[in-house]
Order: C-alpha cells, then sequence, then structure tokens
C-alpha cells in the first residue's frame, strides 16, 4: 500500500510508520522540521516537510493513494484540525481521482477518554458515549462524522494511556519521581486502561492492511486488562528510588481527564484483526520502561 502518516515523527506516529515500513508498505510521513526528516528518511519512510494544519503541504498526495493515517498533535484545536483534514483528504480524493477509482482509505485517531470516567462498568468498543473526559468532549462527533463521510472509507482508533519508548503522557509520572516523591492527579481506588506504543502500531498496520473492509468500524486501542493506579504508583517508587507517592488536584482539564478511570474489554481488534497486545503490562514491565525513559532524557 502507499500510506500517508500526518504527524509522522511523534511519539504514535514514529512507531506507526516504522511498523508499516517493516511490513512492506509504501510510507510517507509529514513532518515539521528538516532535522526530523532526516529522522524519517533514515527509516526509510518518505519525507514530506510541512504543517498539518497547512493542507497544502500535503494534500496533494491524496490522488494517488490508498491510506491516510492522521495522527495529528499539537494543535491548540484539535476539533478544526480533525474535521479539516477530514474535509481536505475527501473532498481532495473527489475531485482528483478517477470516479471508479476505490475510495480513500482514512484512519484517524482519537482516544480513550471519551469513554470517560466509570469505575464499575465495563465498556467494550461499541458501547454508546454517553459521559466523555470534558477535554475530548467533542470527539465523539467527529468520530461519528469520519466513520459515516461517504466520500472515504472512514476508520477509527482510539489509543489508551500510552507507555513504553520515551513515556508519553507518562512521562511526567516518572519525572515527578526525580524529585522524590511520585505524584499523579486524581483519587485512590482508580485504574488505568493503557498500552504500549509499538502494541497501538501493530494494529495500525493491521488495521492498514484491511481498511478496505473496515469502513465504519471504532476500535479502541488498549490492553484487556486495567492495571491499578497504586501498583503503578508503587511500581514507579520502587524502581526511582523514591520515598513514596502521593496524589494531587487536577490543576486543568487535561489532568481531569488524567484521573478518569475506563474498564474497557476491546473486542474488535482481536475478532476482526487477530490483535493481541503482546508487550509485558506497564506493572510488570517498569524496570523496563522507567530505563528506557532515562535514557531518552539523558541523551
Amino acid at each position: 500500500m502507499k500510506i500517508l502518516v500526518l504527524g509522522a515523527s511523534g511519539f504514535i506516529g514514529f512507531p506507526v510508520a516504522q511498523a508499516l515500513v517493516r511490513a512492506g508498505h509504501y510510507v510517507y510521513g509529514l513532518t515539521r522540521s528538516q532535522e526530523k526528516a532526516k529522522k524519517l528518511a533514515a527509516e526509510e519512510i518518505i519525507p514530506v516537510v510541512g504543517e498539518i494544519s497547512n493542507t497544502k503541504d500535503w494534500v496533494h498526495l491524496v490522488s494517488d493513494i490508498d491510506l491516510v493515517i492522521d495522527i495529528a498533535g499539537g494543535s491548540a484545536d484539535l476539533k478544526a484540525l480533525s474535521l479539516g483534514n477530514l474535509e481536505a483528504v475527501a473532498s481532495t480524493a473527489q475531485a482528483t481521482r478517477p470516479s471508479h477509482a476505490p475510495k480513500v482509505n482514512y484512519i484517524y485517531t482519537s482516544g480513550g477518554y471519551v469513554h470517560g470516567d466509570n469505575r464499575t462498568d465495563i465498556v467494550t468498543d461499541s458501547t454508546p458515549l454517553r459521559n466523555p473526559a470534558e477535554l475530548v468532549a467533542w470527539r465523539p462527533e467527529s468520530e461519528h462524522k469520519i466513520v459515516t463521510d461517504q466520500r472515504i472509507n472512514g476508520i477509527v482508533i482510539r489509543p489508551a494511556l500510552l507507555y513504553g519508548r520515551d513515556g508519553s503522557f507518562l512521562a511526567p509520572l516518572f519525572k515527578s519521581a526525580t524529585d522524590g516523591v511520585v505524584k499523579w492527579p486524581g483519587t485512590p481506588g482508580r485504574r488505568f486502561a493503557l498500552i504500549n506504543v509499538d502494541d497501538l502500531a501493530d494494529l495500525y498496520v493491521r488495521a492498514a492492511e484491511k481498511a478496505p473492509i473496515l469502513r465504519g468500524l471504532i476500535i479502541d486501542g488498549v490492553n484487556e486488562y486495567t492495571e491499578s493506579m497504586e501498583d503503578v504508583l508503587q511500581a514507579v517508587a520502587k524502581v526511582s528510588g523514591a520515598k513514596g507517592y502521593e496524589f494531587t488536584n487536577p490543576q486543568n482539564l487535561y489532568e481531569v481527564a488524567l484521573t478518569t478511570t475506563c474498564i474497557i474489554r476491546p473486542y474488535l481488534g482481536r475478532t476482526l484483526l487477530g490483535w493481541r497486545p503482546l508487550k509485558p503490562s506497564f506493572v510488570d514491565g517498569m524496570p523496563i520502561y522507567y530505563a528506557t525513559w532515562k535514557a531518552t532524557v539523558q541523551q
């Protein structure tokens, strides 16, 4: 396949683009800088330098491509960006591709916070979204627009909280330990829905290769079992040498989202794509994940 990855040098986008190349695909990667373009080129990813929000930098590729993967981030207005990217891809495909050509496949990256905070009820990929975290309250509408747009084959993947490599969202957890006490917003008794970034990349590859028959589906990218917040904090304290851990009051909507508990039991990735996360859980692999994070911040 010929694939364009928007956000190819990011925490999710880079492993996804690498995995697609290893699977034999022809991958374009959008990045913002020449320095990161060199990083992509070294991985046999064809760099496209430009801004995601400036669609003229990359949308011309849509006329002769099989799949666009939108892993946009770093924008103050992700809602406008996500809908703008969708419209750019769909309208360009409609205007530049022959009428008999297959529809462009489009994978949009959402997130697990759309399931909201629920410490008792199990949810699945297809559970109705009734109370998403305020930070991402706009996402369900955007997801719906993507999977129902008739001009493309729209698919949504919802990654859970990410771990592995340089830590991503969990990097502040590791960083807090350097002050002697591990800190995290929220209250005791919650659970983490997590996914290793390399397992997530495998899900993208599997979805990409079956994209034409996945149209309209929303797939949760999450481990099959959640992990106790207290177990996580204790494990970080142990490997870092911190004296213990404590909970803090959330200071903004992002930290409020981090406090949510969602007991997700995904099934679509497993049943339709044969996908099973293989990496050790966050707690079980904590010595490795902490050491990897330290190595990246010391470079």
